[in-house]
């Protein structure tokens, strides 16, 4: 593979088109890179700073032909890429970054879980159903409230269904009905303390770095709000990185990793799920951390050092969705945000917003986590928002 010196003229092709690439973009061209964003049919402007865009379906051979010609490396902006398309490229002499094995890991629920259980990874008991059938049997031998998960394609808790303890045959029928009668993954629903999530930067030498732990909180089942550093225990901590960096390894991994983790009320860290790629819970490092999750990762896809991830200053991240729209075309008054100290206002340039559309972000900073927490807490209210406390 070879280097890519900042500003060489280098290009860095990004498989995807929304707001994740973008923010790639952004890093990547401070550095003097050019990024080419294939979007696949992705019309929704995130993609709109990239020095060049493709809009050709993903299973366009032409289009294909100028991603390999235009680009010295690649990447993925979020998961759910056609593997056969992440194996064309590879198989056309194009480093990508992250691989195809570990992003394909990554997109398929039952992949993931069989990778985690394989590997000595901790996460929560699961079964794989494919009828009706066995989706009583598996939630029988559980005994506990559960939750049925499509095998593939799920995020944001899409392709998600609970399943009570006491729900009987009948019921179980219903939902293997309503839930469409493809093979699934049963997970045991575990009581739950906290959400966490690590970001893992590996390099193509094998070299790791972790950012802080994320304390996130959800808001129908998407993410709301991230607090750094998490209100946790040293000792949690440390075990949430260690476990991090032993999956990213396990995955042989090349890229910037998000690992989210569940810590269940005995005090258990569980792996709840991956994403190949920069996560939302990491959007504080671009206002917070000496190096950006961004940054880390055309770092990586140029070869060049692992950069610092510690964190300069507490903070708290706000995701800001569609619901916050007076209507599709019109932002609410972000006067709020931009009159409170310490606040740092994204937006995505999406062109309309929709119900939980991830539509931009702001990242609050303080001194002190107890000042970032009362900015972001005082900026909330004026939204109707509470901060979870």
């Amino acid at each position: 593979m070879k280097l890519l010196n900042p500003g060489s003229e280098r290009w860095i092709g990004v498989l995807g088109g929304g707001q994740l690439g973008r923010m790639l973009v952004i890093a990547a061209r401070r550095m003097g890179f050019h990024v080419l964003q294939w979007t696949g049919g992705d019309k929704s402007g995130a993609a709109g700073i990239a020095d060049k865009v493709i809009v050709d379906d993903f299973d366009s051979a032409s289009a294909l032909d100028e991603f390999i010609e235009a680009c010295d490396v690649a990447t993925v902006e979020f998961e759910n890429i056609p593997r056969s398309l992440m194996e064309a490229i590879e198989a056309r002499g194009m480093p990508l970054m992250p691989g195809s094995n570990a992003v394909a890991t990554c997109q398929h629920r039952e992949r993931e879980k069989r990778f985690l259980a394989e590997n000595g990874i901790p996460c929560a008991r699961f079964e794989v159903v494919e009828s009706a059938e066995e989706l009583e049997r598996a939630h029988g031998a559980m005994a506990v409230d559960t939750i049925l998960k499509t095998a593939e394609f799920g995020y944001d808790g899409k392709g998600q269904q609970m399943v009570e303890a006491e729900a009987s045959a009948e019921a179980l029928g219903e939902v293997w009905t309503r839930f469409g009668g493809v093979r699934a993954v049963l997970e045991e629903k575990v009581s739950l303390a906290a959400e966490l999530s690590v970001l893992v930067a590996r390099d193509r030498e094998g070299n790791t770095v972790t950012y802080d732990p994320a304390e996130n909180h959800h808001r129908n089942h998407i993410l709301d709000v991230s607090i750094l550093p998490a209100r946790l225990s040293a000792k949690q901590l440390a075990q949430a990185r260690e476990i991090a960096v032993t999956v990213a390894e396990k995955l042989d991994y090349r890229g910037l990793l998000a690992v989210e983790f569940f810590l269940t009320s005995e005090g258990k860290l569980l792996v709840n799920e991956m994403a190949p790629r920069p996560h939302n819970s990491g959007h504080h490092t671009i206002d917070a951390c000496e190096c950006s999750q961004f940054e880390q990762q055309a770092r990586v896809l140029a070869g060049l050092p692992l950069g610092s991830p510690r964190l300069a200053q507490p903070a708290v991240m706000w995701n800001l969705l569609g619901d916050l729209w007076v209507d599709e075309k019109t932002p609410p008054d972000w006067s709020p945000v931009l009159s409170t100290p310490g606040a740092f206002l994204h937006l995505y340039g999406k062109s309309e917003a929709r119900v939980g559309r991830k539509m931009g972000h702001v990242t609050f900073l303080g001194k002190t986590p107890e000042e970032a927490m009362a900015r972001a807490g005082e900026c909330l209210k004026a939204f109707g928002r509470e901060l979870p406390v």
